[in-house]
């Protein structure tokens, strides 16, 4: 039987009087890959930020590889990588000295840091432009460094916010490649996309999103099978028979 990594339980979060989530729960499994889809103002942000233990949830908790966001908040932030949508670099910085310097934030000694940093580099095809300012890179090349970030400490559990936003179809293919020999590998990964080509690749299993609640969740393929053949249907008509056409902007 899978084993349970992360497990949200009953999880509310208000803003003044509006609710943006409301009663979440879900599991995540070790070495899975866990799609949390939704549109924009669905709650999958809010989510992603109490699980991550950046907000504490009005009510409900979270627990990461045994440890509660709620009670130990510490113990969780140091088995979780986060690679966030918004770009977290320093462009004045080179690449290997981004990541030494925020693998020195997670605790890494400056050895290890540099270690960690060249292998990772090589794990994104970078190993050339370690010392290239980041200021000069491509779009592409930024995002994976951001990914690249987030594996400093080899986390257990991986917070992917949309990696792939912007990039070429030659960045996008490596990042792919990456994930999957992450979780290949043994890595846990949380993944939200606006891509459902990407979501139906990588993720093994999908929770929907919709006014602050989980209306959906399941495989890509049981989640096609639902409303057609799963051979004819996509994962974008599934989205949007659950969630309506509205526009969301």
């Amino acid at each position: 039987m899978a084993e349970e990594f992360m497990i949200a339980q009953n999880l509310y979060k208000s803003f003044d009087e509006q609710k943006a989530v409301n009663g979440v729960s879900f599991t995540i499994y070790k070495g899975e890959i866990f799609g949390l889809l939704g549109p924009n103002g669905a709650g999958k942000t809010t989510t992603i930020r109490m699980l991550s233990t950046v907000l504490e949830p009005n009510q409900g908790d979270v627990i990461v590889g045994g440890h509660s966001v709620k009670h130990n908040a510490d113990a969780v932030r140091n088995i979780i990588g986060v690679c966030p949508q918004e770009l977290a670099l320093y462009e004045d910085l080179s690449a290997l000295d981004n990541m030494v310097f925020f693998g020195r934030m997670v605790g890494l000694s400056g050895k290890e840091a540099r270690i960690q940093a060249m292998t990772h580099l090589e794990l994104m095809g970078l190993t050339e432009r370690a010392k290239g300012k980041v200021s000069k890179f491509s779009g592409g090349m930024k995002r994976r460094i951001n990914l690249a970030i987030a594996l400093m400490g080899h986390p257990e559990l991986l917070f992917l916010d949309e990696p792939t936003v912007g990039v070429d179809p030659q960045s996008r293919n490596n990042i792919y490649e990456t994930i999957e020999n992450l979780r290949d590998n043994g890595m846990t990964i949380l993944y939200t996309t606006h891509y459902m080509e990407e979501a139906n690749r990588l993720c093994n299993r999908i929770a929907i999103m919709d006014g602050g609640q989980i209306i959906a969740i399941d495989t890509p393929y049981q989640l096609k099978a639902q409303i057609g053949p799963p051979e004819q249907v996509t994962l974008e008509d599934v989205f949007l028979k659950l969630t309506g056409r509205s526009l969301r902007d």
